[in-house]
């Protein structure tokens, strides 16, 4: 399967050394099967760093049947509580490989919170949460399943046009 990674950098050799933590899924190398979602990540990250984006392209083998895998096939409560605890910092992604599943837009933190404080019912979260264009995640979790089973492609400089 074809994936993509958009950055302000080439990522040749991904690693996992370089991510974020309280991210929807944990500390992991995201990717995703949409092309022009790695396109907006690339430029969102490009236009506040004032540097260049770039769209990272790999070949990410499919047998994942000695893997961990946590797949959320669409938004739900048991992905709202996942991506809550993960955002709050807890590790219960490290017992995964790789974890699957829907984006939460960009106003997640507000959602999460509303959620977290009781103010909203996890069906005003969820239905404030879910993304208006097709997407998804795949973040490599364990640096193993990362060297194993993605393999780079290529990268293009992108220009930054919406």
């Amino acid at each position: 399967m074809i994936v993509y990674h958009g950055s302000t950098c080439i990522v040749s050799q991904p690693d996992l050394l370089h991510s974020k933590t309280e991210l929807d899924f944990g500390r992991g190398f995201y990717l995703t099967t949409y092309c022009e979602q790695a396109k907006r990540w690339a430029r969102r990250k490009a236009w506040r760093k004032q540097q260049t984006p770039f769209l990272n392209m790999y070949e990410l083998d499919e047998d994942w049947s000695n893997l961990r895998l946590l797949h959320f096939d669409k938004v739900g409560k048991d992905w709202l509580d996942f991506v809550c605890e993960c955002r709050r910092g807890s590790t219960t992604y490290q017992g995964y490989d790789i974890i699957r599943g829907p984006v939460a837009d960009d106003d997640v933190f507000q959602s999460v919170n509303f959620y977290f404080r009781g103010i909203w019912s996890s069906e005003q979260a969820l239905k404030a949460l879910v993304f208006a264009r097709p997407n998804d995640q795949i973040a490599i979790i364990s640096q193993n399943a990362l060297d194993s089973k993605l393999a780079f492609m290529s990268a293009v400089t992108l220009e930054m046009q919406p």
